[in-house]
């Protein structure tokens, strides 16, 4: 008799800001009413997306850096999360000191890791699981902004997607079911870019059951290729942003079920973020949400689609947007050398930014630029502008 499993993934976990507090004193609290559902798969994968250190000594670097403490692992204990994914842009926030207290915690505490190491070869190496009787195999992949593994010092696994194919091949060829989670794209934006949309694709044509995104802070479509799952963006899960803004402050978990070792169904369990944890979308708003993500994996079904949505972004973001942003950096770059160097080497050197960059210059270039649907343009105002109230600037 093949045995039936179910697999619960979350999006990005970071016990920052308002919810610091929430993690430390109450960690259960934290996942508010979406805590029976988490508890109920029988594997749960998250993305760790900051160090869990006392060093006090952040990296240089382009975003944001995160951190939490030892003591937040009770966070993920307590659901149990089996699997900690690594490959994030974050886990590196307080260099190699902090991503080994970030190892030795997790793995203390029984926390399988994917994704980065303190060699190349440990970053690169898939996790499996035994499941039941299901081997389940997880590949961990980043844009790797700051800290990509090199061939012999510490880091994450890059976008070496041709690896991660021949990968998926070889776990896939010895019968297990295969999960590649990617921490990639354009921040707050509604449709992946191009770039990434071939990535998953490839790699669900590889043979991965499922390939699930995170890295936008907004959630993103998904779609069904030949019977496998290729989900864009969770959107943040215990993440608070300090912003109002109805996307950065919802996202979903993915529950999949998995007979045998193929997709067998999936379901999405769409969430509030609050200043006191998480809250399950019931009623007309989870209605609402989920006609919203079909709208939004609309594009995902035509060749012209994608190509569309990336020209609609570029519109939205116009010269307007790349005049601000290199107005920024060398704001910064007056004021805070290292740090405005830091964002010139991020934007010319990871995908998400130097493939913007370069179409939308093309874009400006054009005598006469592409045009684009109406509705992809709505949906991408939407989500730059939409209020917890609902209001639309």
């Amino acid at each position: 008799m093949t045995d039936s499993i179910s697999i619960a993934i979350a999006g990005d976990w970071a016990p920052i800001r308002a919810l610091e507090p929430v993690v430390r004193s109450s960690p259960d609290s934290v996942y508010g009413d979406m805590l029976p559902a988490l508890r109920s798969a029988d594997l749960r994968i998250v993305n760790c997306e900051c160090a869990l250190t006392a060093a006090r000594r952040p990296v240089w670097k382009s975003g944001a850096v995160f951190k939490g403490l030892p003591a937040h692992i009770e966070g993920l204990t307590r659901v149990p999360f089996e699997v900690a994914c690594l490959a994030n842009n974050h886990v590196f926030d307080y260099g190699i000191r902090g991503f080994r207290d970030t190892l030795d915690i997790l793995r203390r505490n029984g926390i399988r890791t994917v994704g980065a190491g303190l060699s190349f070869k440990e970053a690169l190496s898939p996790l499996t699981v035994l499941v039941k009787r299901t081997r389940v195999t997880i590949l961990n992949f980043s844009e790797g902004e700051d800290l990509t593994a090199s061939r012999g010092g510490p880091g994450v696994v890059g976008w070496e997607i041709d690896r991660l194919l021949a990968l998926v091949r070889t776990s896939k060829k010895r019968g297990d079911f295969v999960i590649a989670v990617g921490h990639a794209g354009l921040e707050y934006v509604p449709f992946p870019p191009p770039y990434v949309v071939q990535a998953f694709r490839a790699l669900a044509e590889a043979g991965a059951d499922c390939v699930i995104g995170h890295h936008p802070h907004v959630p993103q479509g998904l779609e069904v290729r030949g019977g496998r799952l290729v989900a864009y963006s969770l959107g943040n899960f215990v993440f608070y942003q300090p912003s109002d803004l109805y996307y950065r402050r919802t996202g979903f978990c993915l529950r999949i079920h998995v007979r045998g070792n193929h997709l067998s169904s999936y379901e999405l369990l769409p969430y509030r973020i609050t200043e006191q944890g998480l809250r399950k979308l019931g009623g007309r708003e989870e209605t609402g949400f989920l006609k919203k993500i079909g709208l939004i994996s609309k594009p995902l079904k035509s060749a012209s689609g994608i190509p569309e949505a990336w020209q609609a972004y570029l519109a939205y973001y116009g010269p307007c947007g790349f005049k601000k942003e290199v107005l920024d950096i060398l704001e910064k770059m007056e004021s805070k050398p290292r740090k405005g160097a830091a964002m010139f080497r991020n934007r010319i050197t990871t995908l998400q930014h130097s493939e913007l960059w370069r179409d939308a210059l093309t874009r400006f270039m054009a005598e006469k630029e592409c045009p684009v649907p109406p509705g992809m343009t709505r949906l991408i105002k939407e989500w730059f502008t939409r209020t917890a109230s609902g209001d639309t600037a």
